[in-house]
């Protein structure tokens, strides 16, 4: 990441535009988390003066934005123009229209409509990959940028000790990107500088207002690595709406069977092998 500003563009906007833009671009960035305050504990960030950077009242300190960009994984740009335009997304956007996936893999299948699968947050359920008998709930957002779908979330504590590795919110983090597939969309997902991944596909379940998906997901692990590789699994499209969001970042984490939703519970099978 480069905190180095473009010289000609930041001497023509006014430091009340460029505190304009920032917040602006902040408010956006801020939609994938589960809570403002739970951002502000993740940034380490005051809640008083990060709700000051957000209404462009005014900027952070150097140190401060760097640790911005690192977390959201953007440069200091967002100083100057819209988060949209910054070149992350749309390197990602490059990758897959190269002429040699573009019919394959380019963004006319890449991408899932607000229909099919709408931004927000969602809860999940699944067997936990670890520990035999014992199950996992999580939140993770769904969000567009530059013409792709993307994923984000955070690996629970538990898991990651149980793998000896930190615990941090900024460790945890996972992301991946959506794409579109016959029946249903598909996810690849991966913690930041890590060599694994997983695979999900989910199907709409067709009842309860279609606000459920109903899947399995894999791991990219040998195959004498220790626990499962593959689970099915259950989302819950909760929107927006605070209440419902915070409950299930709460919940989130490995528990016991009675623990999970009851009708992520049923979409389970618990009682029949998955094939």
């Amino acid at each position: 990441m480069t905190d180095q500003l473009p010289n000609a563009k930041a001497a023509s906007l006014t430091p009340s535009e460029l505190r304009e833009v920032f917040g602006s671009n902040l408010r956006k960035l801020s939609q994938v988390s589960v809570s403002i305050s739970q951002l502000c504990r993740d940034l380490g960030i005051n809640r008083t003066q990060f709700n000051r950077y957000l209404s462009g009242e005014s900027f952070p300190r150097p140190d401060v934005l760097h640790r911005i960009c690192d977390f959201f994984g953007v440069d200091a740009r967002i100083l100057l123009e819209p988060v949209e335009t910054l070149a992350t997304g749309k390197q990602a956007s490059t990758l897959f229209g190269h002429e040699e996936l573009a019919s394959f893999l380019g963004n006319t299948a890449l991408q899932p409509d607000e229909h099919t699968f709408p931004s927000g947050f969602y809860r999940f359920s699944r067997p936990s990959f670890m520990e035999e008998g014992r199950f996992f709930q999580g939140l993770v957002s769904v969000y567009r940028r530059d013409g792709l779908t993307f994923m984000r979330g955070h690996e629970a504590k538990d898991a990651m000790r149980q793998q000896g590795l930190p615990c941090d919110p900024k460790t945890r983090e996972f992301r991946g990107f959506v794409m579109q597939q016959m029946g249903g969309i598909a996810t690849l997902i991966s913690r930041k500088n890590t060599q694994t991944t997983s695979f999900n596909f989910l199907a709409r379940i067709p009842a309860f207002e279609s606000n459920y998906w109903l899947g399995f997901t894999v791991r990219t692990v040998p195959e004498g690595e220790a626990g499962r590789r593959v689970a099915r699994q259950v989302y819950q499209y909760l929107g927006r709406e605070t209440g419902p969001v915070l409950e299930a970042a709460r919940a989130s984490g490995i528990c016991n069977v009675e623990d999970l939703p009851p009708f992520h519970r049923a979409q389970l099978r618990l009682s029949t092998p998955f094939t």
